[in-house]
């Protein structure tokens, strides 16, 4: 729930003075985000394997975590508690001293970033990160519902499925997210946190 309301936190706490809630001016096209290491980063939690099982409906899946590196203590202190529940890790002016310069934060990233499927199954997306994130299928790559963060990625066009998220969307961390359509044959599904619009995905699935 926290996350819902972070750009508007965010820009009190760093004393910015304008923050318009509706984002900024639109662009022919997002801007390209370059990926980035987290080699200067702290540690992070390892990924679990991914894998593929089978669901309760008998239907192929395949997992994607959602990894993040937010420090409890001065995330919450800047955001608000509950903002997030990871101990240790990056801390908050070391997150956007980051996104400043890289334009990415290496630590908040889904992993796999690509992936290669069947048709017909589904992708399941599991938070394993200490924030809110949501895993939303996007026409194309776009900034999200923080504007800061938008801008601090390069992303100022909002994807427009960003603008329409449900509280189901939100996925907390330790939940779990089923994408509700499976993958198609021959097709390229993109997806992307609408919180933290660098952590993207891209899926295919081949072609029988």
């Amino acid at each position: 729930m926290a996350n819902r309301v972070l750009f508007v936190v965010i820009c009190a706490a760093l004393g910015i003075v304008a923050c318009d809630k509706s984002g900024p001016s639109p662009a022919p096209a997002p801007s390209t985000v370059p990926d980035q290491s987290a080699s200067d980063a702290p540690a992070v939690v390892a990924a679990a394997p991914i894998a593929a099982a089978k669901a309760p409906h008998g239907q192929l899946e395949q997992r994607v975590n959602m990894q993040d590196a937010c420090d409890a203590a001065t995330f919450n202190a800047v955001l608000g508690d509950g903002t997030c529940n990871r101990q240790g890790g990056m801390k908050f002016d070391q997150f956007i001293s980051m996104l400043t310069k890289l334009g990415v934060a290496g630590p908040w990233h889904f992993a796999p970033k690509t992936l290669t499927g069947h048709a017909g199954e589904t992708l399941i997306a599991f938070n394993q990160g200490g924030e809110e994130h949501t895993f939303t299928e996007v026409e194309e790559f776009g900034g999200g519902i923080v504007p800061l963060l938008n801008d601090l990625s390069h992303n100022p066009v909002i994807a427009p499925e960003c603008g329409a998220l449900e509280e189901d969307d939100f996925v907390a961390p330790g939940a779990t997210y089923r994408e509700e359509e499976p993958l198609e044959a021959g097709t390229t599904a993109r997806f992307q946190c609408c919180i933290h619009p660098w952590m993207r995905l891209e899926a295919q699935a081949a072609t029988p």
